[in-house]
């Protein structure tokens, strides 16, 4: 697998992640995940997530402006992203999730290729 520092452009890695399978979008609200998108939304307690991988992006202008780009599966194998800002700018609704994840015991699971 590529070191992250490698992968250059969050359109690069969102298109090789929809490749293997990863296509729904994620949107958190109310302490869940909802997917987006789709004729039938489908909504996500943290236990019934797992982290796959993650992508750390830096703005090319400004070093402050990250971004970061979470591959996640569903226990029922829906497989989507969602993304944050990182640090300051960071989503708190998205991070507050996705800390309950880990401290569920989700940690990332890297064995998609």
């Amino acid at each position: 697998m590529q070191d992250k520092e490698e992968e250059h452009s969050l359109v690069s890695v969102e298109n090789k992640l929809n490749k293997d399978g990863f296509t729904e979008d994620f949107r958190v609200t109310e302490g869940r995940l909802h997917t987006i998108g789709t004729d039938r939304s489908k909504s996500y307690a943290p236990n019934e997530v797992t982290i796959v991988d993650f992508y750390r992006f830096e703005g090319e202008s400004d070093p402050d402006d990250m971004s970061i780009l979470y591959a996640i599966e569903t226990n029922d194998g829906v497989k989507g992203t969602i993304s944050s800002a990182y640090g300051v700018y960071a989503d708190a609704d998205v991070d507050e999730f996705l800390k309950t994840v880990e401290d569920l015991g989700k940690n990332l699971r890297k064995n998609h290729k």
